[in-house]
């Protein structure tokens, strides 16, 4: 494949993001033959198929790197290009970031907000951990994130942020209903807890840590909003597994206790950004770093 036509590349995001050949076309203003047209010159050139046409559209391991190349191809653009005019920018330049949950509930957009009011941003934040928001950067979805996985992918940094403490709370009423006689494996089995998602096993890991109870022997509600779980705390609906550092006024004010004080679950951060990022989302990557180590317990 000599070289790249970017048009084919960019049928191909196209159509994956719209998750439709007719819905890519409209974005293109071309026609839907002519979209199907470039992704098939596309996969002649490479040589191997580069859509799967099910539901969803997803991509090949071909077109996932193709995607990704393309997205990093567009961010140097958006990079570059206010650097090359003395007028204000007409268009924000769009930025996708890979972050877990928690850290939006409690320091990520006190650290973006300083880049948000002083510059033209358009930011989509996908709510991804650990290993999930390493797919998110190797697919090219995201130019960085907050994980808690050290070791960063090919072309990418990794900048530890600190650490974030996760304690057990419920509150007083919950506690007297359920736990007047402490938190023992028979009062867990008949406690109402809360987990974020399918992918989220960080509750799962604490209670088997501690109390050594498979996720078979009790049950949790499923709600994927952090703060949610600190509001079905308070009103005494359930316990749940939270960063120490979202409920500090809950803690002081006695609206949520700390059911297992000698017990708890640190998870250390990580941000990982392109190698090559520059301008704006340079500024981004500088302050997520600055602002992290300041929020969170460093060693």
């Amino acid at each position: 494949m000599q070289g790249f036509d970017y048009k084919l590349l960019a049928a191909l995001n196209a159509v994956i993001e719209q998750q439709s050949f007719e819905l890519g076309a409209e974005k293109l203003c071309i026609s839907q033959p002519a979209v199907s047209q470039r992704i098939k010159s596309l996969e002649e050139k490479l040589g191997q198929p580069v859509v799967i046409r099910g539901q969803p559209l997803t991509v090949t391991p071909a077109g996932e790197k193709l995607l990704s190349h393309y997205k990093m191809v567009q961010q140097l653009e958006s990079d570059l290009l206010p650097s090359l005019s003395s007028d204000a920018p007409s268009k924000p330049i769009k930025v996708s970031l890979a972050v877990n949950a928690d850290s939006i509930a409690t320091w990520f957009i006190d650290a973006m907000s300083p880049i948000l009011k002083n510059n033209l941003v358009e930011m989509n934040l996908l709510i991804a951990s650990g290993e999930h928001t390493l797919d998110k950067l190797r697919s090219g979805q995201a130019i960085g994130g907050v994980t808690n996985v050290q070791k960063p992918l090919p072309g990418y940094h990794s900048f530890k942020l600190g650490e974030m403490n996760y304690i057990l709370v419920a509150s007083k009423e919950f506690k007297n209903k359920y736990f007047s006689k402490g938190v023992s494996k028979a009062s867990l089995k008949m406690a109402p807890g809360i987990t974020y998602d399918q992918k989220d096993n960080m509750h799962l890991h604490f209670i088997g840590k501690h109390f050594e109870l498979d996720s078979s022997e009790y049950y949790c509600h499923r709600v994927s909003s952090s703060e949610a779980f600190v509001d079905l705390a308070k009103r005494g609906l359930a316990y749940c597994l939270i960063p120490q550092l979202q409920i500090e006024n809950e803690l002081a004010n006695d609206e949520l206790i700390n059911l297992c004080p000698q017990q708890q679950l640190i998870e250390t951060l990580y941000w990982h950004s392109w190698i090559l990022v520059k301008g704006v989302n340079k500024q981004i990557s500088q302050e997520i770093v600055r602002y992290g180590r300041q929020v969170l317990q460093n060693e």
